[in-house]
């Protein structure tokens, strides 16, 4: 194959990408379970990037390295699963050398007539990025791989008018393994999550305290969370299993906490304190205000005399 390391190539079958690889020809042409251990070509040959239109579990048994949480860094050396919804980029890394271990692919027509076409849009974890996948104790390893393994029990059996139905079902409880398993992650990670925490309200209280609102307008959860170096999925759920409250929500308390602060102390107009936090419109700035106090900016300086 010819060398593409330099573009982003899109797949829309899994067939055609079996093809890429060098694997055979898949049992189902919407669902396939594959070792990239047999990839049949030089590191050098294979595609930079790849845009896949269909989903991807993997678990990379070498997972090996050092993975950064908050200012901390961990070592791998048991492998972890990621996870890659359609239309996402997947980058590969380029000292990645092992490329060993189970990886899941099912396009989204697999699963159209299920409940779970709708469900799977709730699993925050397709969202997360490389650095944040999912690493597993030995015991949720076994559990993992039980699940690989029906599938791919089934995929290697005679299809019939219960193979898509069984291997739905196998789908959903590896999504709600792995949902169970990131929760898990989040609380035996709790202090370098509080640490995340920190980061994030002195970077809040350093974007109102230096007036970045006045250039770049109102934070956002995409910027709070590229300054943190995390995703704004992974952000936002590891803050809601903290303190109950997601990414947003954290912005709009400071950004409240700093209004309040201008209400007190200057004179400043309810317009020009909007200008200040960054608001384009200061009716959104007041309907902001009175759902998180249940107070206008004017009712709340008027409670202060």
């Amino acid at each position: 194959m010819k060398n593409a390391n330099n573009t982003t190539q899109k797949f829309n079958s899994i067939s055609d990408l079996h093809k890429a690889l060098g694997f055979p020809k898949p049992f189902h042409p919407l669902v396939s379970l594959v070792d990239y251990a047999d990839i049949k070509m030089s590191a050098d040959e294979l595609l930079k990037a790849l845009l896949l239109n269909f989903y991807k579990i993997s678990y990379k048994k070498s997972f090996t390295g050092k993975i950064k949480y908050g200012q901390n860094f961990y070592d791998f050396d048991e492998g972890g699963l990621s996870f890659v919804s359609p239309n996402q980029v997947i980058q590969r890394a380029e000292d990645e050398k092992d490329y060993s271990g189970y990886t899941l692919l099912f396009h989204p027509d697999f699963i159209r007539s299920y409940p779970l076409d709708t469900k799977i849009k709730n699993f925050g974890f397709f969202l997360y990025s490389a650095n944040e996948a999912l690493f597993l104790s030995d015991k949720e390893k076994q559990i993992i791989f039980s699940v690989f393994e029906n599938i791919r029990e089934e995929l290697n059996s005679n299809i019939d008018d219960f193979s898509q139905d069984v291997m739905v079902s196998q789908i959903e409880t590896l999504l709600n393994y792995s949902n169970r398993f990131y929760n898990r992650q989040f609380i035996t990670r709790k202090a370098v999550n509080n640490d995340l925490l920190s980061r994030m309200e002195q970077l809040l209280f350093a974007y109102f305290e230096t007036e970045e609102t006045l250039s770049k307008g109102l934070p956002t959860v995409e910027h709070v969370a590229g300054q943190l170096n995390v995703s704004p999925r992974y952000l936002s759920d590891m803050l809601r299993s903290l303190t109950g409250q997601n990414a947003q929500q954290h912005i709009h308390d400071k950004l409240i906490e700093k209004a309040k602060e201008y209400l007190t102390v200057t004179n400043l107009s309810v317009s020009e304190i909007a200008y200040q936090l960054g608001f384009e419109h200061s009716q959104s700035f007041n309907k902001l205000f009175k759902k998180k106090t249940s107070l206008t900016p004017i009712q709340f300086k008027q409670s202060l005399n």
